[in-house]
């Protein structure tokens, strides 16, 4: 069985670590590179920043983050936030990114994830799939969440898969920031139906959160942000407590 993977995770606006609730009501949560830097040491496995506001000139802000970071991080770095054309991808993986996470541009464009995993490999795509409940199904949501898109989101990771995806990265923006808990019948409803790996996001708020993702969501990884920048949990803690449920984890 493959080690369940902490993700923490950085939602960078103009060179600054910030969080939110459900996408909105931002505050500053730290310098990313001093961040990503606390969190590699302290075993993280994985690293994603996202650029939300996705600017021309907060592009370049992200690239000379993501530089810095490279050079003392030696874990898996994504980068998501404002990929738009193969050059973007080019630039953030010469950078010293390893995976890019693409949303809005893949919904706007199936063709672009196909091309990019035949260009970069599947291994180096993230499907990004923010995901708001809507009856008895969930929504696919576009621009950092703003712009409801009327897909099913169980279809579209499921064409995400097919288009090439090495993994999908799945929020609910119900429960993103509330510290409340994953959306686990969503993480369950994706992870019975593909066989590409499950990033759960949007929701933990403690290490229990994240064993239920893992254990009944049978998501692949947990992403937090919140419980991490405000130093309610370290990485440590959450991993000893994981390893205590009997769920294998990558140990240092």
């Amino acid at each position: 069985m493959l080690t369940k993977r902490i993700i923490p995770c950085l939602d960078v606006d103009k060179g600054k670590v910030v969080k939110g609730k459900s996408f909105v009501d931002l505050v500053d949560a730290g310098d990313p590179v001093e961040l990503a830097k606390k969190y590699y040491d302290s075993g993280a496995d994985e690293i994603v920043f996202l650029d939300i506001t996705a600017s021309i000139e907060n592009r370049e802000t992200i690239l000379s983050i993501v530089e810095k970071v490279s050079k003392n991080v030696f874990i898996p770095l994504t980068v998501g936030g404002g990929i738009k054309v193969i050059e973007d991808i080019k630039k953030l993986l010469n950078s010293g990114a390893d995976k890019v996470s693409i949303n809005t541009s893949g919904i706007l464009n199936k063709n672009f994830i196909k091309e990019a995993s035949n260009y970069f490999g599947s291994q180096a795509i993230v499907g990004a799939i923010d995901a708001k409940k809507n009856g008895n199904s969930w929504e696919i949501f576009s621009h950092g969440g703003r712009n409801p898109t009327g897909l099913d989101a169980l279809d579209w990771a499921k064409t995400l898969e097919k288009l090439g995806a090495g993994e999908l990265l799945v929020t609910s923006i119900d429960q993103d920031g509330k510290t409340s808990g994953y959306d686990i019948d969503l993480l369950q409803e994706i992870t019975n139906n593909v066989n590409i790996p499950i990033i759960a996001s949007g929701g933990a708020g403690s290490p229990e959160h994240m064993f239920r993702a893992l254990a009944e969501g049978k998501a692949d990884a947990v992403l937090a942000a919140s419980i991490f920048h405000f130093e309610e949990y370290t990485i440590k803690n959450i991993k000893q407590y994981l390893n205590s449920k009997g769920i294998k984890i990558r140990n240092d």
